[in-house]
């Protein structure tokens, strides 16, 4: 029988996660109380929108990169803030924030990797393996969360808050210009590079992650003999 949400336990062991958990702590406590769990849910959503036209515009005026990062930090804040803010406050809803919080992550991402793909500082076909890549991995991970009872919300050290500085820092050095050199092998779009990477990287996290699980679930239901 699988495990309604309230019992998962959620796993976070990313590189910055135990310094995130302090600063989130520290902003719940001191957010004004008209300020709620869903207010920063959907300043998440608008963030990543945001991001989205932020990168489309800076097709035609690179400066809106710098609004690209502005609506990462904005994203950091609401998605991360709204479930600490919901257990500071003892007003934790576990089925509806997993389902609503996971849902709009999912179409933010829509939008902001849409936006990559019409900015010209990504090809289009790298965005939607990025993408497809990103919704299989969480695919697997919901799965993982109802048969196994742990939410993990990194893997190989790296969760959401690493992700969305790696792209800030990306973005930023878009400024300079759009393309990398690598070697003898010629130039290529940064975030071509970048997405070609992290495209490999969702694969390795998927198949250790499968490995994991399928092996734990093995050995919690052996094969009748």
């Amino acid at each position: 029988m699988m495990k309604p949400v309230s019992e998962h336990v959620r796993e976070h062991r990313s590189a910055l996660a135990g310094l995130e958990k302090r600063i989130l702590i520290w902003l719940a406590v001191r957010l004004p109380r008209w300020a709620t769990p869903d207010h920063l849910t959907l300043l998440g959503l608008g963030a990543m929108l945001a991001a989205g036209l932020a990168y489309w515009a800076a097709r035609w005026k690179p400066g809106a990169l710098m609004l690209a990062v502005v609506a990462l930090a904005l994203n950091w804040f609401g998605d991360s803030l709204d479930g600490t803010l919901a257990r500071v406050r003892n007003q934790e809803r576990p089925r509806y924030g997993y389902y609503v919080d996971h849902v709009l992550d999912m179409v933010g991402l829509v939008f902001m990797l849409g936006g990559l793909a019409m900015s010209g500082y990504m090809s289009p076909l790298i965005a939607l393996g990025l993408l497809v890549a990103y919704l299989i991995v969480a695919a697997e991970v919901f799965l993982a969360t109802c048969v196994h009872g742990v939410f993990r919300l990194s893997s190989l050290g790296v969760g959401p808050t690493e992700m969305r500085i790696i792209l800030a820092i990306g973005t930023l050095r878009l400024l300079y210009g759009p393309g990398i050199r690598l070697g003898k092998l010629g130039a290529f779009l940064l975030f071509d590079v970048g997405g070609i990477v992290a495209i490999a990287g969702l694969g390795l996290a998927l198949v250790i992650s499968i490995v994991r699980n399928a092996r734990a679930l093995y050995h919690a239901e052996p094969p009748a003999r």
